[in-house]
């Protein structure tokens, strides 16, 4: 049976919500890519890691979402192409979906969050949530779960934006997508560095002045795309089947003791 929700039927979703299947949400954006790169990368990328992890987690029913394709992307409006939600409509769709799956007796859910604009706010979002619906919610980001991601790329030590690493997705997934002839003009100029002791609104045409490239796509090859889909899925499929994050939440709003 396929993992994925809009693949199956609704007495099927019932069967798995009796089996206390985990439900996997992408949480992604649509948003410019630079040059080179459709504005669906960050959904494409993150359904695709989710599917496969789904697929790879032994023992673990699981049944992946479509991804949520509007995140906080209000600073990448300077180059086109993007739409944004505001964080109360975005906690609010969150709640919504947790709110929907709880009803019809999912008892579970796994935020997997793909885009850089949305690590801050799917992080408090799942802690609220996660107490409002006294049920398990865990957020992470694909970028974050696995060393390996760092060994795999040459040019840079993580996932950036329109990079090597997103590029080298879509050339292993979708290769027809990537506009090659852009490539080599996807580079950006200097933006603004003020390191991470200090948060405030900067936006992409400030920190990837010209084109909107945090990254060198030059050094993207679909090996490296496939190498990177199956780190991610790897330690996604991993905290699946982790029993300590998927325990009842601790009720303290209720006064509950210590579990």
């Amino acid at each position: 049976m396929s993992v994925r929700w809009e693949k199956l039927t609704a007495p099927e979703l019932r069967a798995l919500a009796a089996q206390d299947a985990l439900v996997v949400l992408p949480v992604a954006a649509l948003e410019q890519h630079g040059p080179h790169l459709p504005v669906w990368t960050d959904s494409m990328i993150g359904h695709a890691c989710c599917v496969r992890a789904a697929e790879l987690a032994e023992g673990v029913p699981a049944v992946v979402l479509p991804p949520m394709w509007m995140g906080m992307s209000e600073h990448h409006l300077p180059f086109g192409g993007t739409i944004s939600l505001d964080y109360a409509t975005f906690h609010a769709v969150l709640r919504c979906v947790c709110r929907s799956l709880k009803a019809q007796g999912f008892r579970r859910l796994f935020l997997v969050n793909s885009h850089g604009g949305n690590i801050d706010p799917i992080a408090v979002a799942a802690r609220e949530l996660c107490l409002e619906f006294a049920m398990p919610v865990v957020a992470t980001t694909i970028f974050k779960v696995s060393p390996e991601i760092g060994r795999i790329l040459e040019t840079q030590p993580g996932v950036q934006h329109a990079c090597e690493a997103e590029t080298s997705f879509w050339l292993h997934l979708h290769p027809a997508e990537v506009r090659q002839d852009q490539v080599a003009n996807s580079l950006s100029g200097p933006g603004v560095q003020v390191g991470e002791a200090f948060t405030r609104f900067w936006s992409f045409a400030e920190r990837a002045p010209e084109t909107g490239v945090r990254g060198d796509p030059r050094a993207a090859t679909a090996e490296k795309g496939e190498k990177l889909l199956a780190a991610v899925a790897c330690a996604l499929a991993e905290a699946m089947r982790e029993p300590l994050l998927w325990r009842a939440p601790h009720a303290v709003w209720d006064g509950a003791p210590t579990p």
